[in-house]
C-alpha cells in the first residue's frame, strides 16, 4: 500500500451567520473528519478554521499555522471547499501556489468547487503542471512583488514560534 496524504483542511470564514465561533468550528471538524475519516487514501491531520474578515493570507492565523505545517512536512494535501477559502485574489492565489510549489514534498490541493474544481491528485488533463506553470510564470512576472509577499510569509510562519 502506498502512504497516505497528510490531508490539511481548511475554511476562512468571513461572518457567522447562524452559527457561533464555536459551532461554526466544530461544524467544519465533523465535516472534514466525516470526509477522510473513512478514505484508504488520504489521513486528515487538522482543520484549520480561520474566523476573520481579513483577505489577506498573512493576517489569516490558521492558514499561516497550515502552511508551516506543509514546510514542516506534517501537511502535504490542502482540502477545502472551495478555492476562495485559499485566497481572495488571483494575485494572492497564484502566489500561494508558486509558494506551495516551492515545498521540498509536493503539496496537493483538492477543492469541491463545482466550476473550479481542482485536483492535482487526480491531474486530470495534467492540471497540476499546467497550474505550476503558469503560477511560476506569473510569479517570474512579478518577481519582487511575488518575493515580497513570500518574506511576509515566512516572517508571519515564524512569528508562531516567537
Amino acid at each position: 500500500m502506498t502512504e497516505k496524504y497528510k490531508v490539511g483542511a481548511y475554511v476562512k470564514l468571513a461572518k457567522l451567520w447562524e452559527r457561533t465561533a464555536e459551532e461554526a468550528i466544530c461544524y467544519h471538524h465533523d465535516y472534514f473528519h466525516n470526509k477522510y475519516d473513512d478514505n484508504d487514501e488520504m489521513d486528515l491531520i487538522d482543520v484549520y478554521v480561520d474566523i476573520t474578515g481579513q483577505k489577506e493570507i498573512r493576517k489569516r492565523p490558521e492558514m499561516i499555522r497550515l502552511l508551516s505545517d506543509c514546510m514542516k512536512g506534517k501537511v502535504n494535501c490542502i482540502s477545502t471547499q472551495t478555492k476562495a477559502y485559499l485566497a481572495a485574489n488571483n494575485r494572492e492565489f497564484f502566489y500561494l501556489l508558486a509558494f506551495l510549489s516551492e515545498m521540498p514534498e509536493d503539496i496537493e490541493i483538492v477543492t469541491e468547487d463545482m466550476n473550479y474544481h481542482i485536483n492535482t491528485i487526480v491531474n486530470m488533463e495534467n492540471q497540476k503542471e499546467a497550474l505550476r506553470s503558469m503560477v511560476r510564470d506569473y510569479a517570474r512576472l512579478n518577481l519582487n512583488d511575488y518575493e515580497n509577499w513570500k518574506m511576509t510569509i515566512l516572517d508571519s510562519i515564524a512569528r508562531l514560534y516567537t
